[in-house]
């Protein structure tokens, strides 16, 4: 039963976000989270119980936002679901989320940053636990990933039992993780068609988990994920559950592969394009079928997804179109790199390189993509946001053939001119990371362009 206590922080929280959106100043997906944690400590574990069908927390470098859009898709077609939709993904933004929440809802779809699960999942005792993958990003805050990987093992064992632990098995340090439970999901691609002819420059964990030995790739997909194995025997991908074979790409208009899983085979129609939303489409469908939800029907589910919150957005500005892509990290922006390669003949492109701290101070990783040859087809390429400079300085070190590249701070400018630049039916791809993607978006959303971000969180 919740106490007094709860109740009241759980009232001035909800009044501080209130307060928030109708001034405008910010802080409407955290702020609450902060008041209520201030007055509650330990409350948040008591809000998570009200959710009576339960909660999967999903966590991964990459894709864990549209990974739980995906779910909450599926899931919502039954039940009134409450996640943290604007991307606010530490302890603040899921308390903010569990304390605004609609009263109807009865199950909980929270992303949950990497470094900051344990904490978490300790708080929420999730019903479902979906790990993705681990790549290096924001080194000044996680530090190497083999940190994150150490907790997470430690978390793993300390889980509920009855916990159902989903895992990207694509992943080696995911897939080394389900040795320590019993209850496990394994998912992930099994497609030698779809693998890369050389290796991704960005692949992080190549190494065998358990004697540190070199994996042979028979499929390697996307950065280090792939059908590996030890050469002295010591671990290899393990037998997946929910598997995506025979994957077809259509450019920016979407993918289609078959989905072989325990209660059957089916087709996937998925509205986004890229490897990367394969393994997203499987951890949703995964999680899914551990709360019961039949494979194919969310298979069926996601037909219709929407693309989350700057993860392929696509915006109508006229006659034009827009195309938004996040990227933070190498294998990040690799994957949508190549997820567009078809398209970027004669388009206008906007990259943004902000270095706040939700970015990551540290902008090294620019050096890491490989952009050698991918942009050459484009009309024009401008380079924008905090470190625009540092960007130009990467494109040209790639042979940039475009002959036409600006620089400005301003990822809104860039926006509105590439817009102008751009001719009747052209297309404008922004490939930003997140600060200067939320700064954009809010931007867009004043204009009734887009929905703002904090109306996305149910």
């Amino acid at each position: 039963m919740v106490n007094a206590r709860v109740t009241t922080a759980r009232g001035l929280a909800r009044a501080t976000g209130a307060i928030s959106r109708l001034t405008r100043r910010g802080g409407g997906t955290t702020l609450p989270g902060h008041v209520f944690r201030r007055l509650a400590p330990d409350g948040l574990s008591q809000l998570a119980m009200e959710l009576t069908e339960g909660i999967v927390a999903i966590s991964a470098t990459n894709g864990k936002t549209t990974t739980a859009a995906m779910l909450a898709a599926i899931v919502g077609h039954d039940q009134m679901v409450c996640r943290n939709g604007a991307g606010a993904n530490l302890l603040s933004g899921i308390t903010t989320a569990l304390v605004t929440r609609r009263r109807a809802a009865t199950i909980g779809v929270l992303e949950v940053d990497e470094a900051a699960l344990p904490a978490v999942s300790q708080q929420l005792a999730p019903t479902v636990l979906v790990l993705g993958n681990l790549f290096r990003d924001q080194l000044d805050r996680h530090g190497e990933l083999e940190l994150v990987a150490d907790r997470w093992r430690v978390l793993v064992v300390t889980l509920d039992p009855a916990t159902t632990l989903v895992l990207g098995a694509d992943d080696p340090v995911i897939d080394g993780l389900a040795g320590l439970r019993v209850n496990v999901l394994r998912f992930g691609i099994d497609d030698p068609r779809a693998s890369l002819t050389v290796q991704d420059a960005a692949a992080d964990s190549t190494f065998c988990v358990r004697c540190g030995t070199a994996y042979v790739y028979d499929e390697m997909y996307l950065g280090h994920l792939g059908a590996y194995r030890c050469p002295r025997g010591d671990h290899q991908r393990g037998a997946l559950d929910i598997v995506a074979r025979h994957v077809r790409g259509d450019g920016i208009r979407g993918t289609r592969f078959r989905l072989d899983a325990p209660d059957g085979t089916s087709e996937v129609v998925l509205p986004l394009p890229g490897l990367y939303n394969v393994e997203n489409a499987l951890g949703a469908i995964a999680a899914a079928y551990a709360l019961g939800i039949p494979t194919a029907l969310a298979a069926a589910r996601l037909a219709d997804f929407h693309a989350a919150f700057g993860r392929f957005e696509r915006i109508v500005v006229g006659d034009r179109e827009a195309v938004l892509l996040l990227f933070k990290n190498p294998t990040g922006a690799n994957e949508a790199l190549r997820a567009i390669a078809n398209d970027v003949a004669g388009a206008q492109i906007v990259l943004a390189l902000n270095d706040r701290i939700a970015d990551g101070r540290d902008v090294s990783w620019i050096w890491d993509i490989d952009l050698e040859g991918m942009l050459d087809t484009a009309a024009h390429v401008t380079c924008s946001g905090t470190r625009a400079a540092e960007l130009a300085v990467r494109l040209h070190y790639s042979n940039l053939a475009v002959t036409t590249m600006t620089t400005t701070t301003s990822t809104l400018d860039a926006f509105d001119a590439a817009i102008v630049r751009a001719p009747p039916g052209g297309r404008v791809f922004v490939l930003a990371t997140y600060t200067a993607m939320l700064d954009l978006h809010r931007a867009l959303a004043d204009r009734g362009l887009t929905q703002p971000f904090w109306e996305e969180q149910a």
